[in-house]
């Protein structure tokens, strides 16, 4: 493999290009979604279209349909086109998408403008994670992938900030006429300087072009996947790796992440869209209610890179289950008429607690499963919760047009914070010793021997934090 070394005609590149056009990637992705609630108080003003909150929620949670089935549907054919296509496809398809809901002539095409959006969002997400993780240092893998997601919550600011400068002056359209700045701003690079998964040029064998990258970028190449195709590999791997987790060892593990998935997300994008007119319910003017929106972002973004810290040293469940119940309380707090500065910061934690709190919950189940099953670990949870994220503008809608009092508004969410710290303290331990058991059966059943890679995985699963 001498040939794999830096050849001197090479110039060694580092990874913070491609882990930056991830992180831009992201920041447009959260803005996307997140202006929708920054807007949503002009939407129910404007008189032209007379929306009711119920309404207002459920064209909230089209894009959100769309991001399910667009995640989905990347997930399908990212072995077969390759991760920087489906990156820079998905960038290109949502911002097209934004540019008709800025012209969208009624209601009923702002909705089906923002489920069309929500195809090219859902793509980006799980491809700039996958592309982050592989390019980034080994021994930084999570803390990269974390400063990448916090991307996420950047664009929420975005959107906060945009909106309190510009929307009463220019009105929301404008709002998603920046959605489509991506076009100019991340396409040009992503085209010009995003390379391909060195993992799936070799998968696809073309060796040459990924041991080239894996020299380039300092790369270490999975030679498990040599020879393999993404067709040939993918449906036999996904149906095993399904099997294992709906084993009996691994079932309440498998539906109680699936579970406070559901509620992280319920969390995420029900705040996201409804806090602004929430706060306005409760009697602050737009300006203040946009700056809630912007505390909840920055809290987002600070929490999560601390706590992230706190869970790498004392453990994912203990970490994960204090930012739920950190949420519960805030969330019960905003009920109350408190001081504006108390409120901001009940906001901020709330903001850990919803964003922080589902980055969190995907890092538990990472290193709860074996390394074999991981990814689709990982995809069922996300799958279960992008049910909870459809739900949260929903539940958010319902509750404020139904005349409940404005603390209902906050108690909506209190429940499922409350129980999302249930179902993780409920998680059970993971054993090494029985995830070996497990395998063990498995090979004495199917008479095959299990892949190297999966034996590690067993052998390396943490027992702590679990």
């Amino acid at each position: 493999m001498d040939a794999v070394a830096h050849p001197p005609s090479i110039r060694r590149k580092g990874s913070l290009p491609v882990v930056a056009i991830c992180f831009a990637s992201i920041v447009f992705d959260g803005y996307d979604l997140i202006v929708y609630g920054s807007v949503v108080p002009n939407l129910l003003a404007d008189k032209s279209w007379h929306l009711s909150p119920a309404q207002v929620g459920a064209i909230g949670s089209y894009a959100l349909m769309g991001m399910l089935i667009g995640a989905l549907v990347a997930g399908v054919i990212t072995d077969i086109v390759g991760r920087r296509k489906i990156v820079i496809a998905s960038v290109t398809w949502f911002s097209l998408a934004m540019i008709l809901c800025a012209l969208a002539p009624s209601p009923e095409l702002l909705g089906l403008f923002r489920f069309v959006a929500g195809l090219g969002l859902g793509g980006v997400v799980p491809t700039a994670i996958a592309l982050t993780v592989e390019y980034a240092p080994k021994e930084r893998r999570n803390l990269y992938n974390a400063l990448m997601y916090s991307g996420y919550s950047v664009g929420g600011i975005l959107a906060a900030v945009l909106a309190l400068t510009l929307l009463a002056e220019h009105g929301w359209r404008l709002m998603f006429w920046i959605g489509a700045a991506p076009l100019v701003l991340v396409l040009p690079l992503a085209v010009r300087y995003l390379p391909e998964s060195a993992g799936f040029l070799l998968a696809r064998g073309r060796r040459a072009e990924a041991e080239a990258l894996a020299a380039r970028y300092g790369l270490t190449l999975d030679e498990s996947a040599a020879g393999e195709s993404g067709a040939e590999r993918g449906p036999a791997t996904r149906t095993r790796s399904i099997a294992v987790l709906f084993r009996r060892e691994n079932l309440a593990a498998t539906a109680l992440f699936g579970a406070a998935s559901f509620c992280g997300l319920l969390l995420v994008y029900g705040l996201n869209t409804w806090l602004p007119q929430i706060m306005r319910a409760a009697g602050y003017p737009l300006g203040s209610s946009l700056q809630f929106l912007l505390a909840l972002n920055l809290g987002a973004i600070v929490g999560t890179i601390l706590v992230s810290f706190l869970a790498d040293r004392v453990g994912s469940k203990i970490v994960t289950v204090g930012a739920f119940l950190a949420a519960t309380l805030c969330l019960y707090l905003l009920s109350l008429r408190l001081g504006t500065g108390v409120l901001m910061a009940c906001v901020a934690v709330a903001g850990l607690g919803s964003v922080g709190t589902q980055i969190l919950v995907n890092g538990y189940v990472a290193t709860h499963f074996p390394a074999s099953v991981r990814a689709t670990a990982l995809g069922w949870s996300l799958g279960v919760g992008r049910l909870g994220a459809i739900l949260g503008p929903l539940l958010g809608g319902w509750i404020l047009g139904s005349g409940l009092g404005v603390e209902w508004n906050f108690y909506a969410f209190v429940l499922p914070a409350l129980l999302g710290a249930v179902f993780i303290a409920a998680v059970p331990r993971m054993r090494a010793g029985r995830a070996a058991t497990g395998l063990a059966r498995r090979e004495t059943a199917g008479g095959s021997t299990a892949h190297p890679e999966e034996q590690a995985g067993h052998r390396n699963t943490r027992v702590r934090g679990n």
